[in-house]
């Protein structure tokens, strides 16, 4: 029988250097198909056999220092690689945030300007139910005054009495007598005294026959001679008003003076307003007394 080739013997070595190479010291064992024409024999070892399947037991080699330097670095780089590979794997992953379109309606609602709504103080010593619970609210309207701060006149009016006025630099007309507030002087005003018919009777009433408000051109004497003119007569006709005559209208508006009719308390509060803010050379005014019923 003709000993294995060294062809064959070349392929069996590198194999058993690989399987040494995973698992040291083992055997293997190589179970080939016998050939009608050849049988294999060995004294050390390969053992023939001559009925069935042929066995091949080949002992791996030893493995020098060198292949083992080259093992162990081989397994280190491979379980490092192994590792890192698991360790990716295995890390956990943040869930996705899914980003949500906001809602109109809720856009609507945080935009929406708040109801304005009173703020109680609670107040141990009351009952809840008390009327006289203290309500927190906003200030009055006469705090958000602009002119609050502001001197007024010195002719400003006060009070409207039945029969005269109390002006704010302590004068107080009374008598029935009306006042005639110019350039900050006030001046005793008896309009329903001016002006005399042929018989001699003075005028009894300022109301004519269309009920209309009428007066003689000398009542306006005063404004006839001040320089310069004001812009703006306030007319205050006593507890009620009544329409000028065209007459009347076409005096004042001969002086260069637009004017205003109200009632006497109207016009007085009219007048205070206006004469702070603009001055008293800008407003004039010229009141009846409330209570005037005629001569």
């Amino acid at each position: 029988m003709r000993p294995p080739s060294s062809r064959l013997l070349r392929v069996l070595r590198p194999s058993a250097r690989t399987q040494q190479m995973q698992i040291p010291q083992c055997v293997m064992t190589i179970t080939t198909s016998p050939s009608p024409s050849r049988s294999l024999s060995s004294s050390s070892s390969l053992q023939p056999q001559t009925h069935g399947p042929l066995s091949l037991r080949v002992s791996a080699p030893d493995i020098t220092s060198q292949h083992h330097s080259v093992l162990r670095n081989f397994y280190t780089t491979s379980s490092s690689l192994n590792n890192n590979h698991s360790n990716n794997n295995t890390k956990p992953q943040s869930p996705r945030s899914n980003p949500q379109r906001p809602n109109p309606s809720d856009t609507r609602t945080r935009t929406r300007t708040p109801t304005p709504t009173l703020s109680r103080t609670p107040n141990e010593d009351k009952p809840p139910g008390s009327i006289s619970e203290d309500i927190t609210c906003d200030p009055p309207l006469f705090t958000r005054n602009v002119l609050m701060d502001v001197a007024g006149p010195s002719t400003a009016i006060d009070a409207c009495l039945p029969d005269g006025f109390h002006l704010n630099n302590g004068v107080k007309i009374t008598g029935g007598d009306g006042c005639l507030l110019v350039d900050g002087e006030v001046f005793a005003w008896r309009p329903w005294e001016a002006g005399k018919s042929e018989s001699g009777r003075q005028m009894a009433a300022m109301i004519n026959e269309k009920g209309q408000w009428e007066v003689d051109a000398e009542v306006w004497g005063v404004l006839r001679l001040i320089r310069p003119k004001p812009d703006l007569l306030i007319l205050g006709l006593g507890a009620s008003v009544h329409p000028l005559s065209p007459e009347t209208r076409r005096q004042i508006n001969l002086l260069g003076i637009r004017v205003e009719v109200q009632d006497t308390r109207n016009a007085a509060a009219q007048f205070n307003l206006l004469a702070t803010e603009r001055g008293v050379r800008e407003v004039t005014a010229a009141l009846i007394p409330v209570g005037w019923k005629g001569p």
